[in-house]
């Protein structure tokens, strides 16, 4: 494998020196810009993009031509994995992703295999070695799983929910079925990420996005908990380099403390909690990843840059930060906003790093 010529990603989660606070965008690779959604168009549709190697490498280099981005991120969905398990995925225009079968019963969910990454989701595997060949060392490569809790939500609700009624039902009244499906996938997404690392993946992420809409209790009952067992598992050094973990829980600034004790390397923060009153409650335990709101990007370039000198103002001196929105970027911010913001971040960080 080719030497990494910016290690500064992976550095910060590791809190060690950076020369500035190193910077990538969830969904860097995305609707907002056009090359996407040609090569989008070139597929087809968007499953057959994910599951063809050489253009899932191509959207996920796209983003590294326009921006001097710290971390590529594998071009991928999170419901790889249950549809791997014989859901059936399919996404349906206007309404996201939908599965053909739910696991919604004690019987369905018994009967539910745990895929082999190498087999079943060898596609995945094989965007990963591309992407991580085509890098040439330029930039680390980030894998990443869906959370079980968060994976379970689109299983037994049949797709996308606001609510999140049928899988909170079972919750209160069959929390030992709901139980079987989180350990199931916390065993799956375990070998799945331990396969991204095995084919080049050089740091992993755990995307809890409806972990926030649990109650205080269930949320370390039924995310945290299989969050902590897949940590347990995780191979943690490849290439004679630690592979950092980042887990992050959209709406989760109330368990930072709690998240922090897992073993996990970064936190990922949404926008809603200030980045300062983060650092304090976490101390040195973790790398904090974050926060800007992405709807930011829709103010004017010099209103972008004050926000990111008050987020760096926030997180304060020295490591540990890796610059990020507080989630996925919106389809519609202008490319150029985009732009201006990762070189805000290498420009106005540099004074926090001496």
């Amino acid at each position: 494998m080719a030497e990494l010529k910016n290690d500064r990603y992976l550095r910060a989660l590791l809190k060690q020196p950076v020369d500035v606070t190193p910077v990538w965008m969830m969904r860097q690779a995305g609707r907002y810009l056009p090359e996407y959604k040609a090569t989008r168009a070139q597929a087809g549709d968007f499953m057959s993009l994910c599951r063809n190697a050489d253009l899932a490498c191509e959207v996920t280099l796209q983003p590294l031509r326009r921006y001097e981005l710290d971390a590529a991120i594998l071009f991928s969905d999170i419901l790889t994995v249950p549809d791997a398990m014989g859901l059936g995925l399919f996404f349906e225009a206007g309404e996201g992703p939908r599965f053909e079968r739910k696991a919604n019963t004690i019987d369905t969910i018994k009967a539910l295999p745990i895929p082999d990454p190498e087999d079943e989701l060898g596609y995945v595997m094989k965007a990963v070695s591309t992407i991580r060949r085509e890098l040439n060392g330029d930039v680390p490569l980030i894998g990443f799983s869906g959370s079980p809790w968060t994976l379970a939500t689109y299983m037994v609700e049949g797709g996308s929910s606001k609510a999140f009624e049928q899988i909170k039902r079972m919750m209160y009244s069959e929390p030992a079925a709901l139980h079987m499906l989180l350990d199931k996938l916390a065993d799956s997404v375990t070998l799945y990420l331990n396969a991204q690392i095995a084919n080049g993946a050089q740091a992993v992420m755990i995307f809890d996005s409806w972990g926030g809409a649990l109650s205080h209790a269930a949320y370390r009952e039924f995310s945290l908990r299989y969050m902590q067992k897949i940590i347990n598992g995780l191979t943690r050094e490849a290439e004679g380099r630690r592979v950092p973990v980042t887990l992050f829980t959209k709406g989760g600034g109330l368990w930072l403390e709690a998240m922090a004790e897992t073993g996990a390397d970064a936190l990922g923060l949404d926008w809603t909690i200030d980045i300062a009153d983060a650092r304090r409650r976490v101390g040195d335990k973790v790398a904090l990843q974050g926060n800007m709101d992405p709807s930011a990007l829709y103010a004017p370039i010099p209103r972008i840059e004050e926000e990111v000198a008050s987020i760096l103002a926030g997180y304060g001196e020295g490591t540990g930060h890796v610059f990020n929105l507080g989630h996925g970027i919106h389809q519609h911010v202008d490319p150029e906003h985009a732009g201006a913001f990762v070189k805000s971040v290498h420009e106005l960080s540099r004074k926090y790093h001496k």
